[in-house]
């Protein structure tokens, strides 16, 4: 049987950063989503919440990085996906 995810639990926020504005000229978003999220659920759930059409959907799995905790002990951050989204031409998100 397939689980149907809520749009809200495929997208988790968008990210927000000095390099993701200047993608902004060029229709392109970023977003931090479920690591099992695949590229359809990811298209749908932009377009249920946001309104908008989406042309392509790009997606990177981030690995997490090693930390030094405290008194030399090694940590990690966790892994995480991001997905970079194209809209069609005139499309737009307002994110702030």
């Amino acid at each position: 049987m397939v689980e149907v995810k809520s749009p809200y639990s495929i997208i988790k926020l968008p990210l927000i950063n000095e390099k993701s504005e200047k993608m902004g000229v060029f229709n392109k978003y970023v977003f931090v989503v479920d690591r099992r999220a695949n590229k359809i659920e990811i298209k749908k759930a932009i377009e249920d919440i946001y309104n908008v059409n989406v042309r392509d959907v790009n997606i990177i799995n981030m690995k997490g990085k090693s930390k030094r905790i405290r008194w030399g002990q090694e940590g990690k951050t966790s892994s995480w996906k991001k997905a970079i989204v194209t809209l069609k031409k005139g499309e737009e998100i307002k994110l702030t």
